[in-house]
């Protein structure tokens, strides 16, 4: 069993590793967690006692295999609840977040895997991010994005990688969710905005906007 902070710790590397093929530096991770370095310093010598992380005097902290697998099972718990929270507790899915931290620490396997089989056994989360299986498996997550769409091309909303309440609420005004098809209407040389159409209504979007925005294009026949 694992305190929850050493969880949220190889949960930050995890992430961290995700962004860089190189090692995690402790002061990525002392930002990531808003934490001291010292603090930082202290649990990479703790973790690495349980064979979770290697650590490296200027190469940065890995995660063994262990302690790759046991923050991928903290992560499909945070996602699980997430889905749990929005498909059936109808929390909007910019306010899931904060509550889905609190409950992937707690500990019953049994309670994860009847959850997982409540819910169907989903795949994705609210977000479209890929819900690890039980044994650490993660689906084929979404690469493509919105601003690679060209001109006239459709795409499926499959995800998002900026998940913060700001863009998430941004999102719900102008009603773009998983699911929703969006065709490209116009791209503007100037500054790579677009204007699409969703839901039957035309919608500028910023380039920063259409960057964070995951689809699958529609082939066009």
């Amino acid at each position: 069993m694992f305190s929850q902070s050493e969880e949220n710790y190889l949960k930050a590397i995890f992430h961290l590793q995700q962004e860089s093929e190189k090692g995690v530096s402790t002061n990525e991770l002392a930002e990531s967690l808003d934490t001291k370095a010292a603090s930082v310093t202290e649990m990479i010598k703790r973790l690495a006692d349980k064979n979770l992380v290697d650590y490296q005097k200027y190469y940065g902290v890995h995660l063994t295999n262990s302690g790759e697998l046991q923050a991928l099972k903290v992560i499909r718990k945070h996602r699980l609840w997430e889905t749990f929270l929005v498909d059936r507790l109808n929390f909007a899915w910019d306010e899931v977040h904060d509550v889905a931290e609190q409950l992937e620490h707690i500990q019953s396997q049994k309670l994860v895997e009847e959850l997982d089989r409540f819910l169907g056994r989903p795949k994705y989360d609210p977000h479209g991010d890929p819900i690890p299986d039980e044994k650490g498996n993660i689906p084929d997550a979404p690469t493509k994005r919105l601003i690679q769409l060209q001109k006239g091309h459709k795409g499926i909303c499959k995800g998002f990688n900026d998940t913060s309440s700001s863009f998430l609420q941004f999102l719900e005004k102008i009603d773009i969710g998983l699911g929703t098809e969006i065709e490209v209407i116009h791209i503007e040389s100037f500054d790579e905005s677009m204007t699409v159409k969703s839901n039957g209504k035309e919608i500028a979007l910023s380039k920063m906007a259409t960057d964070n925005i995951y689809i699958e294009e529609i082939e066009v026949n």
